[in-house]
């Protein structure tokens, strides 16, 4: 896929620093996410940084990604009540990191429900209100069954370009931008369904 870069920068109205939270548990592809939306704002030119935050290591431990970019980046963190978008891949992580959301910001949640170690252990309940708790602490909360879009596409694992697909369609950048950071940044080999995850997410 060719993209007129230079062409592209013209037409883009800069902003100032986007700052993203990315937060989930491990093995839904948190990470991959904050790479492609990393790969794409240093492709528009933008000054980037990334922060990778990792609780337990295994797969279902917590993890935070801090991304954020624009002219000139000084810090990789995201303070309490900056983030202008937080992508949750799981509901309980979107409630549990709300507080880092601005009084202007968006979060995306993936509504799957994702048992966290005191829950698995008896010590403590998943709460029954997550959403409209979290519905209640935002200014726009855009929910998606992300998990179930993707096993209908064949593959679970694509539930992360289902997310960034909804991310996109908040972002004032191409939508041909966004394709072309998901061609180089996913296995070769899953191109095509990860591009029909992402069209998926960008159409809800």
């Amino acid at each position: 896929m060719y993209v007129d870069l230079m062409q592209l920068k013209g037409w883009l109205i800069k902003m100032g620093t986007t700052n993203i939270l990315i937060v989930g548990v491990g093995g839904q592809g948190t990470l991959l996410t904050s790479r492609i939306i990393g790969s794409l704002a240093m492709e528009l030119g933008y000054d980037v940084k990334l922060s990778e935050v990792h609780g337990m290591a295994q797969r279902g431990g917590s993890v935070v990604t801090h991304v954020k970019f624009g002219d000139k980046i000084f810090s990789p963190l995201i303070e309490v009540g900056k983030a202008d978008i937080i992508i949750a891949f799981e509901k309980l992580e979107a409630l549990r990191w709300l507080h880092y959301l601005s009084d202007t910001g968006v979060i995306i949640v993936n509504d799957q429900k994702i048992d966290p170690l005191p829950v698995i252990l008896g010590i403590a309940q998943y709460p029954h209100d997550v959403l409209d708790r979290i519905r209640e602490g935002s200014s726009k909360c855009i929910v998606i069954d992300a998990l179930s879009i993707a096993k209908g596409l064949g593959n679970d694992r694509v539930l992360n370009t289902v997310l960034l697909g909804v991310l996109a369609n908040q972002l004032d950048i191409p939508i041909e931008v966004w394709l072309k950071a998901v061609e180089e940044n996913v296995p070769s080999s899953t191109i095509e369904i990860n591009k029909r995850a992402f069209m998926e997410g960008y159409n809800q």
